[in-house]
This record gives structure tokens, C-alpha cells and sequence, in this order.
């Protein structure tokens, strides 16, 4: 059971590590993650053996861009200091098997453009439609909405991040959109994308489209007919 937190750690460090390092801006990137790891400026500083002003400085983007030996340590430290209070948010983060909810969930080796997991899905966009241009995934998740909403707890939900929020939530079987929104909303982390599937366009909820306007997560409807082709699509082109 060490053993294998152990590993889980080392393997959660270097997921988040290569987030921040390929995120467009390292300063929020870093600010996100000390938050979700739910440590204070000065308990980090202090554990790295440093002024709070200089992780103040890098979360600010007052600092040029930090090194990878920075952000090693930086997230090191945070991954540490949650194993010593008993990895509650490493364990979140770990890949899951899929179950009945979570019928897949894949990592990428690289990064893949929106655009062309927007293609893959024959997505229609319905928020933030700017903010998909030059975005990048490093997986995706597949999720039945209605057995996810059924069977899930709140940390049952924190699974389908996988081991990068970098990443597109596909949820299907959805009748209006809200409940998944309503649940990434008041959820840690955020994804780069959610793909809806199940409806039109003009079936979704207003308060699902406010929420992801809101969040800043682009919003996307998908017009593949059925859940088994969708799933079977991006098997064969994403893995």
C-alpha cells in the first residue's frame, strides 16, 4: 500500500509539473494547482526554503517564467506536504478504470489541439468559442451523465480528471446539460473542454451555457449520433 502511494505521488508530480510547464501562462497554472493542494503562500515558501514575496512573485507573473527545476520543486513540495496529511488530493487525481459511469478515460502522449477533438466529435460550439483557438488537451474522459449523477460522491467525481485537468469531459446521455455543469461548477479542478451528447443545441439549458460562459470552459454540443460511435471514434484516432 506504500509502495503504491509512493508511485502515485511520483506519477501525480509529474503530470502537474508538465501542465504547468506546457500551460500557456506557468503563473496561474502554479497559482491553481498551491490552491487545490489547498496550501498558503507562506507554508509553501517555507517548505521550499524560501521569501512568500518570490512565490508571490512567480504566481504573479512578476517573475519571468520559472525553470523546470523550479516547478519541480514547486510541486514537489505540494505533492509532499498532501502525502503527509495523508494524500487526500493525490488520490484524486490518479486514472481510474472505468466503471459504469466512466466509460473511458485516456491520457495523451502529447498535446492535442481543440480543434481537433472538436472535429473528432462533430462539435457544434454554444460558449467560449474563443477560447478554443490555439488550445491544447492532454486527455480525455468519457462520462454517462445519468449513472454519474446516480452513483457518484464528490470525490467519486474528482476521478474523471485522470491524471491531467488538461483535458475534455465527454459526458452523454444528457437531456439538458445542466447537471454536468452544475457539477464541474462547484468542482476542483476545471477542464479545458466539456463535450455535451445526447441533444441539439437548442436543447440546452441557459444556465448550463451562463455557467460555462461564466467559468470560462468551452461549451460543446456533439452531433455523432450515438454514445458507442463517439466512444469508438476517439478509441481509434486519440487512443
Amino acid at each position: 500500500m506504500v509502495e503504491t502511494m509512493i508511485t502515485q505521488a511520483s506519477s501525480a508530480a509529474k503530470a502537474i509539473a508538465g501542465e504547468i510547464t506546457l500551460s500557456d501562462s506557468c503563473a496561474d497554472s502554479m497559482k491553481r494547482w498551491r490552491q487545490i493542494f489547498g496550501l498558503k503562500q507562506t507554508v509553501l515558501a517555507r517548505r521550499m526554503s524560501l521569501s512568500p514575496s518570490v512565490i508571490s512573485d512567480y504566481e504573479s507573473g512578476r517573475r519571468t517564467s520559472p525553470g523546470t527545476c523550479f516547478v519541480k520543486r514547486y510541486v514537489e513540495s505540494l505533492v509532499d506536504y498532501d502525502m503527509e496529511h495523508g494524500g487526500a488530493v493525490v488520490g484524486k487525481f490518479m486514472t481510474s478504470q472505468p466503471t459504469d459511469a466512466i466509460k473511458r478515460i485516456t491520457e495523451f502522449d502529447g498535446l492535442v489541439p481543440c480543434r481537433k477533438f472538436l472535429d473528432l466529435v462533430d462539435g457544434v460550439i454554444l460558449a467560449n468559442k474563443k477560447l478554443i483557438a490555439g488550445a491544447s488537451l492532454r486527455g480525455y474522459t468519457v462520462i454517462d451523465s445519468i449513472s454519474a449523477i446516480l452513483n457518484f460522491s464528490g470525490n467519486d467525481f474528482q476521478k474523471i480528471y485522470g491524471m491531467n485537468s488538461q483535458r475534455a469531459l465527454v459526458f452523454t446521455k444528457v437531456k439538458m446539460g445542466r447537471s454536468p455543469m452544475i457539477a464541474v461548477k462547484v468542482t476542483q479542478p476545471k477542464p479545458g473542454l466539456i463535450v455535451l451528447h445526447g441533444l441539439g443545441p437548442e436543447s440546452v439549458d441557459d444556465l448550463a451555457i451562463h455557467i460555462a460562459e461564466k467559468e470560462k470552459i468551452p461549451l460543446v454540443i456533439s452531433r455523432i449520433a450515438s454514445e458507442e460511435e463517439l466512444i469508438e471514434r476517439l478509441r481509434v484516432k486519440l487512443g
